[in-house]
Formats: structure tokens, sequence, C-alpha cells
């Protein structure tokens, strides 16, 4: 792959820890979710920000298909990305879930079931996903 882009973070003490991108735009601390035996509170943790980062960019891969379809999705679309942690069921460790929640106003649905069916299959996030984590695609109508 010729590289476009490339980013970098580190994060110091894991999930619990502090996460500096290497610009430093990104400079926050993290917590641990309550729900998984941590403080919570007004940090992030990875989960949020996966599921920032999946929504962002599926988000654009639709424009790219919309645009290649001649489709106009506008401004005002959205896509909701809700990640979910879990134990794994067989094996010891733990696994992800993807929800994506898409919202195209205007747009008919068998157009927008199409544009969001290719959307995943252009997206770099789906793409590093696919057949690793289960990722639900949803149109919201």
């Amino acid at each position: 792959m010729k590289a476009l882009y490339k980013a970098s973070a580190t994060t110091t003490g894991g999930r619990a820890g502090h996460v500096k991108s290497d610009d430093g735009i990104i400079d926050m601390k993290l917590e641990l979710p309550k729900e998984l035996g941590g403080k919570g509170g007004e940090y992030t943790n990875p989960e949020q920000l996966f599921a920032a980062g999946y929504s962002a960019c599926f988000g654009s891969a639709l424009q790219h298909v919309a645009k290649q379809h001649k489709v106009d999705i506008g401004s005002d679309f959205d896509v909701k990305a809700t990640v979910k942690i879990g134990e794994h069921p067989e094996l010891e460790g733990f696994l992800l879930e993807v929800i994506l929640d898409v919202t195209l106003p205007g747009v008919e649905e068998e157009t927008g079931e199409k544009l969001i069916n290719e959307a995943h299959e252009v997206c770099p996030y789906s793409r590093a996903t696919q057949d690793n984590i289960d990722v639900t695609l949803n149109l919201m109508v």
C-alpha cells in the first residue's frame, strides 16, 4: 500500500492511563468504564475512541460511494457507531461488536441500503474488522 497519511498515538498505563497523539491534538486521560470494573467518570476509553473513529471513517466512505453513484446525501447525514466489548464465550479473552446506525435524510430506502453496503466494502475500518468482529449495518428510516 502507498500510505497517504500516517497517525501515531502512544498510551501509557493501559486502559486507565493516558493517551497522546504524536502531534499533541489528542492528549487525554483514559479510564476503565465502571461496567468493566474501573472508575468510569469523565474520561474516555478505547471503545469510545474506536466508535468515534469508525463512525467518522464510515461517514466518509458513504460520501465516497454516494459521489460515485451521483447521489446527494447532503451534509446532515449521520453515522452512530456503538461498540460493545464482552468476554469470548469459548476462549480466554475479549471480543468487540459494532453496530452502525446510518441516517440518510431524503434518500430512498433501497438506495440507502445500497450505499451503506458499498460503504462497508470500501471503509478502511470495515475492512480491518472484516471476519474479525461482528458488524451490524442499520439504515435508520
